[in-house]
């Protein structure tokens, strides 16, 4: 006997927790089926979000989420050169702030189920109408006029409905991380830039407590380098900072850091978050965006929920917002970061030198052409590298 709902969604993370949340909150009968037993794991990031998200989404970020609220970012080049950029943020616990989010989700009104493991699509007539499942070793299919793919980077169910989601090395980073104790932090996260630390991405501390740090790293996928030897070497040079710290867990996986994918919906079908490559090209933080696809895609769903019509012409809506907000900014970013690729490790020393936190920020929202004049007339070497961005 199937399952009936109006939409289901597939992942509890926090895109999918706010799809249904939102759904809900509009009068939809929502199911997030999860198939991991234990939500927010395994981490495979720094934990760290911009509070501007939480002004605009009322997130639950508080006393038993946050680990350390952040007063700033701080970028260091290869030969410790800094710059701050401004933001307020905080590292969050994201076994507890998933948590958090999909109880918000339920309280709205939506159906939570851990446990269980979605295997393929259910058709009738070519027409996507529902999935199959897994759960307590027991097979099941659930039905629904709507199926949101909120997987992450497996995305398997997306790709089986047709979605061009495929991940490539080049828009992949390898990413290995240690949390650690009797590690000295600021309230500040550090971005470690270099091709001999890190090829093509970056090491990072967010901090969790004064003496606590994710502390990890980023390498690009198609480099074939070795994460976790590159992570053990940048703490083995910092005797200093790390010579009292123990390892008290270990994650680490792939994350999407290419544009998010061109095509987010089909008849009956929407996908969002890192299902849809929604990680941002140059830090990797993917919370936000996942949350921002959420709402916008919910709040689509409703009106074509109250039509009942689920084809992609009634979908549509969600995919043009997201290009011209969140993922025109994506591809801004994107073409930064392949410029950045291709510096050397003593052009990013000269960068870091004439540039500040303000410069950076212009820089992550597309302002290129002023900064990278300026830099031309001090170093006419770099438009072989920057031209791309004149």
């Amino acid at each position: 006997m199937a399952e009936h709902y109006d939409a289901i969604v597939i992942g509890c993370g926090p895109g999918g927790s706010f799809f249904a949340k939102t759904a809900a909150k509009k009068g939809m009968n929502v199911v997030v089926l999860e198939k991991k037993k234990d939500l927010g794991s395994p981490v495979r990031c720094g934990e760290g979000i911009a509070t501007q998200w939480d002004a605009s989404y009322g997130l639950p970020l508080n006393e038993k989420s946050i680990a350390m609220k952040i007063d700033a970012a701080m970028a260091i080049a290869p030969n410790g050169t800094t710059f701050k950029m401004g933001g307020e943020g905080a590292v969050v616990e994201r076994k507890i702030f998933d948590k958090f989010l999909a109880i918000d989700a339920a309280r709205a009104g939506a159906h939570i189920l851990p446990k269980t493991l979605v295997t393929d699509l259910v058709r009738e007539n070519g027409k996507i109408v529902g999935v199959k499942a897994k759960r307590f070793g027991e097979e099941i299919e659930f039905r629904a006029p709507l199926v949101v793919s909120a997987e992450g980077m497996e995305n398997t169910i997306a790709r089986k409905a047709g979605m061009k989601v495929q991940h490539t090395l080049y828009d992949t980073d390898v990413c290995y991380e240690y949390e650690m104790a009797n590690v000295p932090c600021e309230p500040i996260i550090e971005l470690f830039f270099g091709n001999r630390i890190s090829p093509r991405g970056y090491v990072w501390i967010f901090p969790k407590a004064k003496d606590v740090a994710n502390v990890g790293i980023g390498v690009g996928g198609e480099t074939g380098a070795d994460p976790k030897a590159l992570l053990d070497a940048f703490i083995r040079e910092r005797p200093e900072r790390f010579k009292h710290a123990e390892i008290i867990e270990v994650k680490g996986g792939d994350i999407s850091v290419g544009a998010s994918s061109e095509q987010l919906v089909q008849d009956n079908f929407m996908v969002i978050g890192t299902a849809a490559h929604m990680v941002d090209p140059i830090h990797g933080g993917g919370m936000g965006l996942a949350i921002t696809a959420g709402k916008i895609a919910a709040e689509v769903a409703a009106e074509a929920h109250e039509r009942k019509d689920y084809s992609r012409d009634a979908l549509v809506r969600y995919e043009k917002e997201w290009h011209a907000g969140e993922g025109a900014t994506m591809l801004k970013r994107l073409k930064l970061r392949k410029t950045m690729e291709g510096l050397s490790d003593d052009d990013l020393n000269f960068i870091f030198e004439n540039v500040d936190g303000k410069d950076a920020g212009k820089l992550m929202d597309g302002d290129f052409k002023p900064i990278v004049a300026r830099l031309l007339i001090k170093r006419p070497s770099l438009l072989k590298v920057v031209k791309s961005l004149m």
